[in-house]
């Protein structure tokens, strides 16, 4: 370990103690990901009091659940699952995303230890300044307060790769290459999540061809109920609703395609079932 990660490491612990100090539980917000281990073991290493709290969205990838478990997290479940969330909601996007709020974004203990990290993405760095902030989740009389901490919010994926093989900490199997070296720029996220870029979503689909067809269930099930919408009114059916949402990544190219279609029947059905390699039958 580098002089440099040294001192990461022993800030990121100095700053744990300081939330434990005064001997109440504090959440350590597990997702299962590398991250969540980091700021698992950093914990331990800082010898407070804690519960490792796993916030399942009943779509996270296959092996999470048992990873969660060997870790000793405490699996709380949501009021509704993804897919019952979607029935009610729509096709979650990156424009209207509540299911993020519904199944994640929930205060559990006043005081939660979070791996977020800012060299993640260009919003992270731009938002997250501080190593703790008080994060507000919920609106009106459902406000609720969290003292949030972000123990490695400077640490690069090579902080943490070193962190993790030093430590001997066994990782989510996804992480791990064919070599058993692992591969810090895979994210364990949501399956098929609407924030990642559309082509990576599809390829996602393509890997998990089963949620193509759990995502048109439920998309049918909500436009069966909301005919009257106009976003329901766009579409001849669920899908071409799903060609729109997952292989257009906005809304000029999907204009643009339907312009060029726009004499020409396209069975999206059939589509979907040719590039995912499965039987549709809702």
């Amino acid at each position: 370990m580098t002089d440099e990660l040294q001192q990461k490491v022993e800030r990121a612990v100095k700053l744990i103690q300081s939330a434990g100090a005064d001997g109440k539980t504090v959440e350590v917000a597990y997702s299962g990901g590398k991250d969540s281990d980091v700021i698992l073991e950093l914990t331990r290493m800082a010898g407070i009091k804690y519960q490792a709290i796993y916030k399942n969205t009943t779509i996270d990838p296959p092996g999470t659940i048992k990873h969660v478990k060997e870790v000793g997290g405490v699996i709380v479940r949501p009021k509704m699952t993804f897919f019952e969330h979607m029935t009610k909601n729509g096709f979650p996007n990156m424009f209207q995303r509540s299911c993020c709020r519904v199944l994640k974004e929930y205060k559990v203990l006043d005081r939660s230890i979070q791996g977020i990290r800012k060299c993640e993405s260009t919003k992270r760095d731009q938002v997250y300044q501080e190593p703790t902030e008080c994060r507000v989740y919920g609106t009106g009389r459902k406000k609720q307060s969290v003292e949030a901490l972000y123990p490695i919010l400077d640490w690069t994926d090579d902080d943490v790769v070193t962190f993790i093989e030093e430590r001997g900490i066994k990782v989510h199997p996804l992480y791990y290459r064919e070599d058993g070296t692992i591969d810090p720029t895979r994210r364990l996220g949501c399956m098929c999540c609407p924030l990642a870029y559309y082509k990576k979503r599809i390829d996602y689909f393509r890997r998990y061809p089963r949620m193509v067809k759990a995502y048109c269930r439920a998309a049918k099930r909500y436009m069966d109920t909301h005919r009257d919408t106009p976003t329901v009114q766009k579409y001849a059916d669920v899908y071409e609703w799903f060609t729109r949402e997952v292989f257009f990544e906005r809304q000029s190219g999907w204009q643009d395609h339907k312009t060029v279609t726009k004499y020409t029947h396209v069975d999206y059905k059939e589509f979907l079932e040719k590039v995912f390699g499965i039987t549709l039958n809702l």
